[in-house]
């Protein structure tokens, strides 16, 4: 057998090898990551530890509550929910901001995301309201600039005016006691 019969017939093998160890090398990655024990829900935020976004929102009209100004942040413990009539998981969130309301220790304020007026307001009217300020949102900028992926999303603001934790996801009595509310008495905790 001749050499230049050898090197192409070893070529196919090697083309048709080639998928079977990119899917094999694919397949030990998510393998490794999986086995890893980290919690591949939890998405990282990069504003953990700055200060909140300089935010300055209109409050939602007919509510009698003033919008979201970081400002207010000051000095206190802030938990920030973004959230929008027409999402169904801030609708399954709710009764836990509403029990969440109950703890007078933090203030609660909300950003209202991408929604029209009047449904926000019949969304707290029929739901209640666990808000001291709603900001309205009505671009979506603001969310950008606090790296939100979507609504719902938690965020709890430290005495300092930083971030200390966002939760993605709604919210359930399970997560607010074993993820919100730790962080919570952390930040409540910290020196102010």
């Amino acid at each position: 057998m001749s050499i230049e019969t050898e090197t192409p017939a070893r070529s196919r093998r090697l083309i048709v090898l080639l998928p079977l160890l990119v899917f094999l090398a694919l397949a030990g990655l998510f393998l490794s990551q999986l086995l890893s024990g980290r919690d591949v829900s939890e998405v990282p935020s990069a504003l953990i530890g700055l200060p909140a976004p300089q935010t300055n929102l209109p409050a939602l009209e007919g509510v009698n509550l003033p919008g979201l100004d970081s400002e207010a942040f000051a000095g206190k413990v802030t938990l920030v929910n973004v959230f929008a009539s027409w999402c169904a998981p801030c609708r399954e969130e709710h009764p836990v901001l509403l029990a969440l309301s109950q703890d007078k220790r933090f203030t609660m304020a909300a950003l209202n995301y991408k929604d029209q007026p009047e449904n926000a307001r019949r969304f707290l009217g029929d739901l209640g309201n666990p808000f001291q300020a709603i900001g309205v949102d009505e671009a979506g900028r603001a969310a950008i600039d606090w790296g939100v992926y979507g609504v719902p999303e938690t965020f709890v603001i430290g005495k300092d005016g930083k971030i200390a934790y966002k939760h993605v996801g709604p919210l359930t009595p399970e997560s607010a006691r074993t993820l919100l509310l730790p962080q919570i008495e952390k930040a409540l905790a910290a020196p102010g």
